[in-house]
């Protein structure tokens, strides 16, 4: 499990180096069944940007704070 204050724990947005504070949990619907959970992180300046970029993509996101891990990705209702 990946924990807040952990050294090593960054952002996954492009060139960025700032610490994590958000798991931004998604998946392919084409390809992943709801409990293949894939995670980006995300500081409070990508979070937004991240998700958007997955829901474009009609992936099923959703964001939680960085110590709370999801088991599942259910599809949208």
């Amino acid at each position: 499990m990946i924990g807040l204050g952990e050294p090593g724990i960054r952002c996954s947005a492009a060139g960025c180096t700032n610490d994590a504070q958000f798991r931004v949990n998604w998946r392919n619907p084409r390809i992943h069944t709801p409990d293949r959970v894939k995670v980006w992180l995300a500081c409070p300046e990508h979070r937004d940007s991240l998700s958007d970029y997955l829901r474009t993509r009609s992936f099923p996101v959703q964001v939680t704070p960085l110590d709370v891990e999801l088991d599942r990705v259910p599809d949208p209702t």
